[in-house]
């Protein structure tokens, strides 16, 4: 099968790899659909170190079921599924309480001889446990929407609960990446009344607008605090979508004594404001990767139903053989998010 390997910062090629079989009695082969660029793949994009052997890329897919291990239950060849981007046997601990990212036997695509989302078939471990199964056409126009469940309209609605977003609240979402924008969708969709959104891409703050955010702050740093601060007061929910420092410290000088920051953004710094200052203003500081297996059966419903339309992140679609290109559009933000089709 052709599939997209990473062998280095800005290296990303399209390669034939070995088909996909069932390795263990737990695994489901699926035939991809739909795959897409995540901003996260930007991060080793920038900076992995070359290497000869490459790493296997995507862990957003859904596509129909090929072939099904013994120990396999719920599912069957032709079932069309989407991925969680983690998968996980939605059994142990960790998955009873909802934290599907720590699963015990779970993993990531693309590690551990496991496939990358970015090819033509996947091996997905622990199937009945991760794959969520779609009463719609493989065609159907939902596809990019139900796609977006994998990672991103999860991750979203992930902050907003976390920072325990309500009815009547007003949240500021920083960023105006894919996350950031389904963090508008989550945050409306939770009943938040007023959503600021700190972004400075037009088309993207628009888009933002349309899914729900009333205000936007274009400026950074303590100028973007300031217009924060000056449009709202100071919020008692924000989501931070970045993962830069100068994102979380927008969000401390934001937010309001006794408020809560949710952090979606993966944290491209390893220390962190933490001292006196942020302990006495009672701050809760929450958030982290996904359980999006979790969230998946929660969100499903509003796609079916287009209350909620997370695949509009979707701005430019590509082959599998165009997913180099993909990468660069994305890096060089001509494209909010990437759909691949193989």
């Amino acid at each position: 099968m052709r599939a997209a390997v990473m062998y280095g910062a800005g290296d990303v090629r399209i390669e034939n790899r070995p088909d996909p079989k069932i390795v263990q009695p737990t695994d489901a082969v699926v035939r991809t659909v739909a795959a897409c660029v995540c901003g996260s793949d930007l991060w080793p994009y920038g900076s992995m170190p070359a290497t000869d052997t490459g790493r296997p890329m995507g862990h957003e897919f859904l596509g129909v079921v090929e072939e099904t291990g013994a120990e396999v239950t719920g599912l069957k060849a032709g079932d069309l599924v989407v991925a969680p981007f983690t998968y996980s046997d939605n059994t142990c601990d960790y998955c009873a309480k909802g934290l599907h990212f720590s699963c015990r036997n779970g993993g990531r695509y693309g590690f551990d001889g496991v496939d990358g989302g970015q090819g033509e078939a996947v091996r997905v471990p622990y199937a009945a446990g991760t794959l969520v199964q779609l009463s719609v056409a493989a065609d159907s126009a939902l596809l990019p929407s139900l796609l977006a469940l994998s990672d991103v309209m999860t991750t979203g609605h992930h902050g907003a609960v976390t920072a325990g977003v309500g009815r009547g609240d007003a949240v500021l979402v920083i960023g105006d990446g894919a996350v950031g924008l389904c963090a508008v969708i989550a945050a409306k969709r939770l009943g938040a009344e007023r959503i600021v959104l700190a972004g400075r891409h037009e088309a993207r703050t628009r888009l933002g607008r349309e899914f729900g955010a009333t205000d936007v702050v274009a400026e950074r740093g303590e100028e973007g605090i300031a217009g924060i601060r000056e449009l709202t007061g100071g919020v008692d929910k924000v989501i931070e979508a970045v993962g830069t420092r100068q994102a979380l410290d927008t969000a401390l000088g934001a937010v309001l004594d006794g408020g809560t920051i949710s952090r979606l953004g993966v944290p491209q710094y390893e220390q962190g404001p933490i001292g006196r200052a942020e302990f006495m203003r009672n701050i809760t500081l929450t958030g982290g990767a996904s359980p999006a297996r979790a969230y998946i059966d929660q969100l499903l419903p509003d796609v079916l139903d287009g209350r909620i339309a997370p695949g509009r992140v979707f701005d430019q679609e590509f082959s599998l053989d165009r997913t180099p290109d993909a990468y660069r559009a994305m890096a060089d933000r001509q494209v909010l998010k990437a759909l691949i089709r193989p």
